[in-house]
């Protein structure tokens, strides 16, 4: 594989063509343990790349790695906001099962209600660390005498919990702590970070090359051991905030390409972005972009590309509605937060260079939590019977799987606008609970992936076979259900839709058009950014 050659010429023929001219390497040059590098980026969503058909945003240095490797096309995440799914790739467990059901520091119970949102249900208590219960997928990795790194976004505890990233198997933590967002509220240097020095010449540095360049630093170090390096990017989570370079180049793009006149329309709380067309965002995507380019390249340099494991992945889908509206994931309905494919489905990459015969790509559904598993088995270990992950090895050799169910647990209302409920896919079929009415939804998302027709009623047999599995995994998990809240208004609740769709979307379009503009300033220096 030869990350710089995607980076000079990339265009998808280009990097299939270098592919195939490497089909020649022999299946023994398979390592015993080869090197992990886990890449986890915050919020991506599944249209977000060039390569999974955004026309906006540019990510060839991403776009490689599914081209060189094998691209799931039903990839998922174990949840539709971060703390969950980033517990479940640690644990190789559903949600149900670790506890941590919600991104850690949303509000349970009665405390709810201080988000004057008005709605029907409290939703119940999670687990707010990592339990140290559970085995973790580094921890399993140094019993094979891994070393281990991690840098970034942690959001699973923290140093008073004793539930860092160095609590949990990873010998070395670079900018892992309790928050979920950047520590300073800013993507430029300095950066704040209770676990990442600050150095005088990071002035107007990105927040996500300074977590590659330490990742580079890592890989640079002299060691005969293998690495599972997890670089684990704060981007393109909130507050969504680029150089001016980079806006000024999504700003012509989309300006060029042509303006849709409305941007979002009303989902059941909130409005929906409809359109990929925030330059702002668009920059920050690039800018992670170039950081995954920074640590391929020096896989390279390093002579470490050949026998790497590469693994992409998001921790959920991208954010259209609530925290900063910040993409579309059109044809797939709703976002980040939401129970509709736009949620869960993700980017999922696996890159094998020894896989020679690898499928460029699969439409298996698979979960977060078969990432465990499978580098486990890759790595020449055994996965503890506990857990609830799949090796995906037989796919990427181009065997098969057997059929089997997948789940879903969020009995929280979250920031994006999603119901609280509990979901299971099956083959082509996906059943939905809601747990404010007890009504479900069926869809059949081989036809109609943008989940638009409801088919519960006309297939009462699918949705009997789905809800009976459901039940029984919610059963026998003890999943944790929310109550009715004895001062629910519907009145008050009403109140509170009537505004989002009468205020905020029209302040939403407006903002919308106001960053296309050409002389649009977020502020005086663009976030400090002296650099592009």
């Amino acid at each position: 594989m030869r990350y710089l050659t995607v980076l000079l010429f990339f265009t998808l023929i280009t990097s299939l063509l270098v592919c195939c001219g490497e089909q020649n390497v022999p299946q023994k040059d398979k390592p015993e343990r080869p090197n992990i590098l886990f890449i986890v980026v915050d919020d991506l969503g599944n249209h977000d790349l060039g390569v999974t058909g955004s026309q906006i945003y540019e990510t060839p240095h991403i776009d490689g790695i599914a081209a060189h490797g094998t691209m799931f096309t039903a990839g998922y995440a174990n949840s539709a906001v971060c703390s969950p799914s980033r517990a479940s790739l640690l644990s190789g467990r559903y949600v149900t099962n670790h506890g941590v059901t919600d991104w850690i520091g949303a509000k349970t119970g009665e405390a709810w209600r201080e988000q004057k949102r008005s709605n029907k249900l409290l939703p119940p208590d999670y687990e707010h660390r990592l339990s140290p219960a559970f085995t973790t997928l580094p921890e399993v990795l140094k019993q094979r005498n891994y070393r281990t790194f991690f840098a970034g976004k942690w959001h699973l505890g923290g140093e008073q919990q004793a539930s860092l990233p160095t609590n949990h198997g990873f010998d070395v933590n670079v900018g892992g702590f309790h928050g979920g967002s950047p520590a300073n509220g800013r993507y430029f240097a300095p950066f704040n970070n209770p676990q990442m020095a600050d150095y005088p010449a990071d002035k107007g540095q990105c927040l996500s090359e300074r977590l590659a360049s330490e990742t580079a630093s890592f890989l640079e170090q002299k060691d005969t051991t293998p690495f599972f390096a997890m670089l684990s990017f704060y981007g393109v989570h909130g507050p969504i905030q680029t150089s001016q370079p980079k806006w000024k180049k999504y700003r012509d793009k989309i300006v060029a390409m042509g303006v849709a006149d409305d941007g979002f329309k009303m989902g059941r709380m909130l409005p929906i972005r409809q359109v990929q067309d925030d330059p702002i965002y668009a920059g920050l995507v690039e800018q992670v972009d170039d950081a995954v380019g920074i640590v391929l390249e020096k896989l390279e340099e390093l002579n470490l590309a050949d026998n790497t494991i590469v693994v992409f992945t998001s921790d959920n889908g991208g954010v259209a509605a609530g925290d900063n509206y910040s993409t579309s994931n059109a044809p797939l309905r709703g976002g980040k937060g939401y129970q509709f494919e736009g949620g869960t489905r993700v980017p999922y990459f696996i890159y094998i260079p020894w896989l020679k015969q690898a499928p460029k790509t699969n439409s298996t559904p698979v979960m977060g939590i078969d990432l465990y598993p499978t580098l486990v088995e890759l790595a020449g270990g055994t996965s503890s019977s506990s857990i609830d992950g799949t090796s995906l090895l037989p796919l990427l050799t181009g065997n098969t799987l057997p059929k089997r169910p997948l789940f879903w647990h969020y009995p929280h209302y979250g920031n994006q606008g999603g119901e609280p409920s509990s979901t299971v896919r099956y083959g082509d079929y996906k059943l939905i609970r809601y747990w404010e009415d007890d009504r479900r939804e069926l869809y059949q998302l081989s036809n109609d992936p943008g989940e638009q027709n409801d088919i519960f009623a006309k297939e009462p047999e699918a949705a009997a076979n789905l809800d009976r599995r459901l039940s029984e995994w919610l059963r026998a998990t003890d999943a944790r259900i929310p109550l009715t809240d004895p001062a629910y208004a519907p009145a008050k609740e009403a109140a509170v839709f009537q505004r989002f769709a009468t205020k905020k979307m029209p302040y939403l379009e407006e903002l919308r058009k106001q960053r296309l503009t050409e002389d649009y300033q977020p502020n005086k220096d663009w976030w400090g950014s002296a650099v592009d």
